[in-house]
């Protein structure tokens, strides 16, 4: 796909989960792709840099420590991260700094449904967090079908519709007052 006509797509499935004393943003996706080949592009560095909105240090496919360089233009940040469980192709699970992030694959009649689960700690921050791991997963399934677009990272998400996902994430995930 030419990058300057990339333009996002429908709003993914979304809650906000109370858990303790912070939240699970949780975002259902279906992908047209086996189990298997979401795995890849979830784990394997060089497919994580095509789509993701960090660089890995390495494969996170298996338990242990790793660093997440997020990027934003020339610059980057680096995070500690550990990942916690690795169960190919079906569960990844690792920290990112203070968040934790929880990857869950299903495989559906049409390719894979796809749950993440992001604790992040301020409630206020999910339709944020909604818009750019919505970005990032269209971005995703793009490179998946063979026709990607690159990375969609930092400020340069504001091209490419991130306003507009962030207010419409922020009325689904409004409180219901029950009015």
């Amino acid at each position: 796909m030419d990058r300057k006509h990339f333009r996002p797509g429908p709003l993914a499935q979304v809650s906000r989960v109370p858990v303790a004393d912070r939240w699970d943003l949780v975002l259902v996706r279906d992908l047209r792709h086996p189990p298997e080949r979401v795995w890849a592009a979830l784990t394997e560095p060089a497919r994580l840099a095509e789509w993701a909105p960090f660089l890995a240090s390495r494969d996170l496919g298996t338990p242990g420590e790793a660093t997440l360089s997020t990027v934003d233009g020339d610059q980057s940040l680096d995070a500690p991260a550990t990942v916690l469980r690795a169960d190919p192709p079906k569960l990844l699970e690792y920290t990112w700094g203070d968040d934790r992030l929880r990857w869950e694959l299903d495989p559906a009649d049409a390719g894979t449904r796809l749950t993440l689960r992001h604790r992040i700690g301020q409630p206020e921050l999910a339709p944020v967090m909604a818009a750019g791991w919505h970005l990032c997963l269209d971005v995703a399934g793009h490179l998946l079908d063979g026709d990607p677009v690159g990375p969609i990272r930092g400020r340069e998400a504001m091209d490419f519709g991130f306003d507009e996902l962030r207010a419409a994430y922020a009325e689904r995930l409004a409180p219901d007052d029950g009015a």
